[in-house]
């Protein structure tokens, strides 16, 4: 193994932008590895909690199963508990509510609730 000086040391010999672009990239993809490994897996199935962070407020603290990922995976749709609908039915203006519950609805879809707002509230051993 070698030591982050021997590394530093090879990187400051190598002559051609290849050479330099080609450990950029290996760092890069190692980074992002080390990064994923890091973070939960948000996935189709998975139970969640909306935290704090999301605008709208009347989205806070709202639970729910996580549905499909939009195309690059930032943001996914939640099917929110029939607890967590009556919730967000509750919490709107009757005169203007931004989402349109039906009456009867026992669960309502959100679309395109950023990952960075879902906390799971599963554990790997419920999976």
């Amino acid at each position: 193994m070698l030591t982050t000086t021997e590394v530093r040391d090879h990187i400051r010999g190598l002559s051609d932008v290849d050479s330099l672009l080609a450990v950029q990239v290996a760092a890069t993809a190692r980074l992002l590895q080390l990064d994923a490994a890091q973070k939960p897996l948000i996935a189709p199935g998975r139970t969640c909690r909306i935290d704090n962070s999301i605008r709208p407020a009347s989205l806070r603290g709202l639970t729910g199963t996580v549905q499909q990922p939009n195309r690059t995976r930032s943001r996914f749709d939640i099917l929110l508990d029939e607890d967590a609908t009556n919730q967000l039915r509750n919490r709107q203006d009757p005169a203007n509510p931004r989402f349109k519950i039906p009456d009867g609805a026992k669960r309502y879809r959100l679309s395109k609730v950023p990952g960075s707002c879902i906390e799971l509230t599963d554990t790997p051993a419920d999976l």
